[in-house]
């Protein structure tokens, strides 16, 4: 009996790393969390390269440039969590891709009443090893679902059903969240499955055979 399965099918890659070379992967990983929240902005550069690139909904471009804008975003009154979990974290040679299952909460006013957004993915990460160092290159979240709640239990938001039907599904109620308080938000990010997701497993293939560089 044949049985199908509409799940994107990721390239074959190096097997997970177990080695000194993924524990350093990980603490990466694990310190981009703890250092962005924290506003520890001197040892968050310390994650990257020097040229290294975030993407995220709301803002895409230079490492150096999401921390000004995370800044400003925070006087501003913007308050962004990061919360992770599992990891895998392929590598080959002097390069490797990590993905970390991850959430991020954004908490707001929507439409007049103060929620909580709740976004569950993958940070899907471009590493590199330059001069003894490993460091971040590239960081391409996967929004896979996400939900809103009133932080009071007997508010309701009154949501644009159009604006909402605007965003991909794996991010929608981030992307109203963050419309509302002002941002430009991108609409083709990867989601848990479709082309986008795709492209980016592609990349991520081509990263480690040496072959190619993560997108721009």
């Amino acid at each position: 009996m044949t049985s199908t399965s509409s799940a994107p099918r990721q390239p074959a890659m190096e097997s997970p790393s177990s080695t000194a070379d993924g524990l350093a992967i990980r603490d990466l990983v694990e310190s981009w969390a703890v250092w962005r929240d924290a506003l520890a902005w001197d040892r968050f550069r310390t994650v990257w390269h020097a040229d290294g690139r975030m993407h995220a909904t709301w803002w895409q471009g230079p490492f150096e440039e999401f921390i000004r804008v995370s800044v400003e975003g925070f006087e501003r009154g913007v308050r962004i969590l990061h919360f992770l979990g599992g990891s895998s974290v392929d590598v080959a040679g002097d390069r490797a891709i990590a993905q970390t299952k991850m959430m991020i909460s954004q908490r707001a006013e929507v439409d007049g009443v103060l929620c909580d957004v709740v976004c569950t993915g993958r940070f899907y990460d471009f590493f590199e090893r330059r001069d003894e160092r490993w460091g971040l290159v590239l960081r391409q979240p996967i929004y896979e679902k996400d939900r809103i709640d009133a932080v009071d239990p007997a508010a309701t938001p009154p949501l644009d059903d159009e604006l909402l039907r605007r965003f991909p599904e794996g991010y929608r109620h981030l992307a109203y969240l963050q419309t509302r308080i002002g941002y430009d938000v991108k609409t083709d990010m990867p989601g848990l499955v479709g082309p986008e997701v795709e492209r980016l497993y592609e990349q991520g293939a081509a990263w480690l055979d040496g072959s190619g560089a993560p997108q721009r």
